[in-house]
């Protein structure tokens, strides 16, 4: 008897904690387009390694709390860690069964869009794959009860459509493309909960007058960047000495340009994102420089976060290499904020390192960055070329 009121007094015990713990628990929702999820609290000076960018409304259930961030839990299985800046706390609700509806495959005159019913703004996060190249999207505490999806012929770069069930509260839906090459997608909530994603087919015509390429003059105003080993030149002044040159050389090919700035003036990550989402370019170039500690360091080097964004950045770097630089490399995975669009193309150029006196030289010597700009260019040509 004793034992049977101890294992009792243990259960009563474990559901008071569990309700107390439960309470604890409260909701947030989004507040702009552009917030993201972290996998975890790790930082280093690129910040903490980000998941997905979601839109605003999504509804998040915190878990924790630590400095700036929130935990959220966004399935059984999966966490994630968001900026308390970019959430407001929302009237809690009981956790329950999130129902899928139906869902529609269609395009306009630009775009494709798959667009899935929902009955709340819940979690997602989207990874691009290649052979063959589509986009994988997971949506957290979603239940299939879809019970059909219409594609139509409008529906131009996406090929194929289809979900499975890879957890209780998770459900995975592929969206295969009709080209090898991403050319880029954007997910948002659209009408009623309905969580749509845009795909961008690839264009008709690939050659470089059909394109609209931002370039991005890597710092500026406050924010000097690095400073050369030998002179203290600094790089938010050969970033868009560089950039210039490149806006030159494109536009003489009739390209349509956006400039994120063409004077030294300070911004923001979050001001140059908000502004090459609202101009929607083809391919984004971002100019930098590099430095190191180690004096040795020299060369040429390209960056892309996205697999699906590499051949880009491939064929620049091996244009780049024929200016005699060393080959500092292909860098993927990059933590870096304009890396982590997926709406359009984008590639990031360390020209040179400013701490090696050689490469800094280069730097200074106004005929290298019209060459560099002439290679930045011949490698955006050669990629097009490559997607005929």
């Amino acid at each position: 008897m004793k034992k049977l009121l101890s294992t009792l007094l243990i259960i009563c015990s474990y559901y008071s904690y569990a309700q107390v713990n439960d309470s604890a628990h409260y909701y947030v929702k989004t507040t702009d387009s552009l917030p993201f999820l972290n996998y975890g609290l790790g930082q280093d000076r690129l910040g903490g390694a980000k998941m997905t960018f979601l839109d605003s409304g999504v509804v998040l259930k915190v878990i924790d709390s630590s400095g700036r961030n929130y935990k959220v839990q966004l399935s059984n299985q999966h966490t994630a860690f968001i900026e308390k800046k970019h959430v407001i706390k929302t009237n809690h609700y009981q956790p329950r069964q999130h129902l899928t509806g139906s869902w529609s495959v269609y395009g306009d005159s630009v775009y494709d869009y798959t667009s899935i019913q929902l009955d709340e703004k819940l979690p997602y996060r989207a990874v691009m794959q290649i052979n063959p190249s589509r986009i994988v999207l997971e949506i957290f505490g979603a239940v299939s009860n879809t019970n059909w999806i219409t594609q139509l012929k409008t529906a131009k770069e996406i090929k194929n459509v289809w979900y499975e069930q890879s957890a209780d509260d998770v459900m995975k839906v592929f969206i295969e493309l009709k080209h090898p090459q991403h050319w880029g997608y954007d997910i948002y909530y659209s009408g009623r909960n309905r969580l749509t994603v845009k795909v961008k087919r690839q264009p008709e015509k690939l050659n470089l007058r059909n394109m609209t390429i931002a370039i991005d003059a890597g710092h500026g105003g406050t924010q000097a960047g690095a400073k050369g080993v030998k002179t203290g030149i600094l790089e938010k002044d050969y970033t868009l000495l560089i950039a210039k040159e490149l806006e030159t050389k494109l536009r003489r090919k009739n390209v349509n340009v956006i400039m994120t700035r063409d004077i030294d003036t300070t911004l923001a990550m979050y001001d140059r994102l908000s502004f090459l989402k609202k101009h929607d370019p083809d391919m984004l170039i971002s100019i930098h420089l590099n430095s190191s500690s180690r004096e040795s360091a020299s060369g040429v080097s390209t960056y892309y976060r996205y697999i699906g964004f590499r051949p880009l950045s491939q064929f620049i770097l091996e244009e780049m290499k024929e200016l005699d630089l060393n080959d500092f490399g292909n860098i993927g995975g990059f933590n870096f904020s304009l890396s982590g669009p997926t709406e359009y193309l984008n590639c990031l150029v360390e020209v040179a390192f400013l701490s090696n006196i050689s490469d800094e030289q280069k730097i200074l010597d106004p005929r290298f960055r019209k060459k560099t700009a002439v290679k930045i260019t011949n490698g955006i040509k050669a990629f097009l070329k490559d997607n005929k």
